[in-house]
């Protein structure tokens, strides 16, 4: 693996894991050390990630990791809808049904996934990327598949914001059987309305937790987004992704 390409995955892996927090800076001679790299392909990263919208400029020429505020959240799931019901429609129409028959099962047996034995919930997550290869495969759209890509690190930082609540992962296990039953069915009306029914309670849900911060933190602490970007008075969000949905 080139160099560059080392870099960009570790640093693009730290940012979605909230492990650099919005706001850091991304000085090359820091990171460079940091990383065992030069500057040259460190630059080459930085140049990716800011391409993604994963950095952005901060003071003088340095880049930071983005912010991820209220209103960020809300367009992403704007455009994720629009996105990805397309991706069902279209996978409905041109997918392998027998696929989605089988992902439609392994849906509905995932409370089996969601023990208290596995809290990372690795392998209900596994069975989720399942599902979006599929969708990838099916839809057969190199354009719509490449927009798709750039948005994923974006909705991987949004879901690490939610609590973790086995309830609404089990509802959330519900409304990708359905998903998957819809397009297996060859159905494209209802799989895009289940992606979009998806979609909505997954943003609510992220809603609600950010909503639970406790009483009494700090709010110097949800200053994440740089402050010459922006960013809604009010909107920026702390920095404690405690789950995923």
């Amino acid at each position: 693996m080139r160099a560059s390409e080392r870099v960009y995955t570790e640093l693009r892996e730290e940012i979605v894991s909230w492990r650099l927090e919005p706001g850091t800076e991304l000085a090359e001679v820091e990171q460079a050390e940091r990383l065992g790299v030069s500057r040259t392909p460190l630059r080459e990263a930085l140049g990716r990630l800011a391409a993604e919208g994963l950095a952005v400029p901060g003071r003088g020429r340095t880049l930071v990791v983005s912010g991820l505020a209220v209103t960020d959240l809300r367009q992403l799931f704007e455009l994720r809808e629009a996105l990805e019901t397309q991706a069902a429609r279209l996978a409905a129409r041109r997918g392998d049904p027998r696929v989605f028959a089988a992902l439609a099962q392994r849906f509905g047996a995932a409370s089996a996934l969601l023990e208290p034995a596995d809290p990372d919930r690795v392998a209900y997550y596994r069975l989720v990327e399942d599902l979006d290869a599929a969708l990838d495969e099916a839809m057969a759209s190199p354009y719509l598949l490449r927009a798709l890509g750039s948005l994923r690190a974006h909705v991987a930082r949004a879901r690490r914001l939610a609590h973790d609540n086995p309830d609404r992962l089990a509802r959330a296990a519900a409304e990708h059987r359905l998903i998957a039953e819809a397009i297996a069915d060859g159905d494209a009306t209802l799989a895009a309305q289940a992606t979009a029914v998806h979609l909505h309670a997954s943003l609510a849900n992220i809603l609600a937790s950010l909503e639970t911060v406790p009483a009494g933190r700090d709010a110097s602490a949800d200053q994440t987004t740089p402050a010459d970007q922006t960013t809604p008075a009010g909107d920026e969000l702390g920095a404690e992704p405690v789950g995923a949905e």
